[in-house]
C-alpha cells in the first residue's frame, strides 16, 4: 500500500454501489450508554442526527429500512455490527461476546425476509465476531481481530467468501476496525492520525494483495466513513474541521457531511449506524 506522492485526487470506480440499508432507531434508553468523556447524550439531537443519515442516504438513491427503537438493547442503534453483507450473502455475527443476541435476530429476519439474502450462521459456539470489525475493500477482506473478534470469527468470513483473499490484522486498544480505518472511495483508506490506527494501517500495509492510497486523517474521528453509490459521506465539518479540509483537497467526487457528536460520544462513528447491501436480481446461494 502506498500513499500518494503528489496531490493528484483519487479518482471514481464503480465500487461502493448499494441498494439498501438496515437503520435501528434511537430508544430512549441509547441515552445510559457509557460516554468516553462523561458527558450526557442529548437524546433528541441523536435522533436528529440519525434523521440526516437516513435522508442522506434516501437522497444517494439507497432505499432505508428503519427498524423500531428497542428499548431494551441501548446499542441496538449500531447495526453494522450485527452482520456483514457482500454479493447477496449475509454472515450473521456475535458482537458483545453473544450478549446483543436480540439485535442480531432481528437483524437476520430483515435480511431474510425483506432483503431476501442468504444468511449464514457461525459455524461454531466459539467464534466472535463484530461486524464493524470487518473491512471489504472490494477485492479483499481485512478482520480486526480484538476485543470483540477472535480468530475463529475471522476464518468464518473467509469460509463464506472464499473467492476473497481475507487476513486477519490484530487491534490494539479497545475501538473497533471501522472506528480507525474505512475505505472512503475506490481504493482509498481513510485512516486516523494516532498510534493505534497508524499501527493498524501499517498491518494492513505489509498483508494486503492490493494497493491502496490512504487518507491520513488529522482528527481519529473523521477516519470512520462510508463509500455510497459514487459519494463520500463523513463526519460534519464543524465537529473534524482539519480531516474536512483534507478531504476537500484529496477527493474530486461528491461528498456529504453528517454531524455525529452524539454518537461519537461513545466512541462510534458514521458506519456503525447502518449495514449497507447491495441487492442483486440474483441472489447467490452456498
Amino acid at each position: 500500500m502506498t500513499k500518494p506522492t503528489e496531490p493528484d485526487k483519487p479518482r471514481m470506480t464503480t465500487k461502493g454501489k448499494y441498494t439498501h440499508a438496515i437503520v435501528s432507531r434511537v430508544p430512549k434508553s441509547f441515552q445510559s450508554v457509557p460516554t468516553i468523556d462523561g458527558t450526557c447524550i442529548d437524546l433528541e439531537r441523536a435522533r436528529e442526527q440519525q434523521e440526516s443519515l437516513v435522508l442522506c442516504l434516501r437522497n444517494l438513491g439507497v432505499d432505508v429500512l428503519e427498524l423500531p427503537p428497542d428499548e431494551t438493547s441501548p446499542l441496538s442503534v449500531f447495526t453494522s455490527d450485527c452482520a456483514v453483507t457482500v454479493n447477496g450473502i449475509a454472515l450473521v455475527c456475535r458482537p458483545a461476546g453473544g450478549a446483543r443476541s436480540e439485535d442480531t435476530d432481528t437483524v437476520r429476519a430483515v435480511m431474510k425476509k425483506e432483503l431476501g439474502l442468504t444468511v449464514v450462521e457461525l459455524d461454531n459456539s466459539k467464534a466472535l465476531l463484530n461486524g464493524s470489525d470487518v473491512l471489504f475493500t472490494g477485492s479483499e477482506f481485512f478482520v480486526g481481530i480484538g476485543k470483540e473478534t477472535n480468530t475463529e470469527g475471522a476464518l468464518n468470513v473467509a469460509k463464506t467468501w472464499p473467492e476473497y483473499p481475507c487476513t486477519p490484522v490484530k487491534l490494539e486498544g479497545s475501538r473497533n476496525l471501522a472506528d480507525r480505518l474505512t475505505l472512503a472511495g475506490p481504493d482509498i483508506l481513510a485512516v486516523g492520525s494516532g498510534q493505534h490506527p497508524q499501527s493498524l494501517v501499517r498491518r494492513i500495509e505489509r498483508e494486503a494483495t492490493n494497493r491502496y492510497q490512504t487518507l491520513t486523517l488529522p482528527e481519529d474521528e473523521a477516519a470512520n466513513c462510508i463509500y455510497v453509490n459514487c459519494t463520500l459521506v463523513h463526519t460534519h465539518s464543524v465537529e473534524v474541521p482539519l480531516s474536512s479540509k483534507v478531504f476537500n483537497e484529496r477527493i474530486d467526487f461528491p461528498t456529504r457531511e453528517i454531524s455525529l457528536s452524539e454518537f461519537q460520544k461513545t466512541g462510534r462513528g458514521l458506519s456503525s449506524l447502518c449495514i449497507l447491501v447491495r441487492k442483486s436480481k440474483t441472489i447467490r446461494k452456498i
